[in-house]
């Protein structure tokens, strides 16, 4: 499947965020595409699981997202939740960089691209 491609590598410095609205990704829910310290690029459901707040516009450390609103914390990686107040985990979805560009593909699991 293809990717949708969301930005260029330098439009999302290390360390900050980026939200993929729906009506663009396609899946009925905003998507935050992540440049972590490690230089990866990563990509969870936009809201936190334990109360409505935008991951988006947490705070990156490692690996780890740290939500906004109530400081629960979110493994990039996995989806992981890492801390209360969260308990449920979020989302991981698929995320590339091709030729200097960003590419998204919402609604496929990372869990499910290790498995193939």
């Amino acid at each position: 499947m293809q990717g949708i491609d969301v930005a260029g590598v330098e439009e999302i410095p290390e360390g900050e965020a980026l939200a993929v609205e729906a009506d663009v990704n396609g899946v009925p829910r905003e998507i935050a595409i992540f440049h972590a310290e490690d230089g990866e690029f990563y990509a969870l459901d936009d809201e936190c699981t334990h109360e409505t707040a935008s991951l988006s516009e947490g705070w990156i450390e490692g690996d780890k997202v740290e939500c906004p609103l109530h400081a629960a914390e979110f493994c990039l990686r996995t989806g992981q939740a890492l801390c209360m107040p969260a308990t449920v985990d979020t989302y991981t979805h698929v995320v590339e960089v091709v030729d200097g560009r960003v590419l998204l593909h919402p609604g496929e699991s990372v869990a499910d691209a290790v498995r193939k």
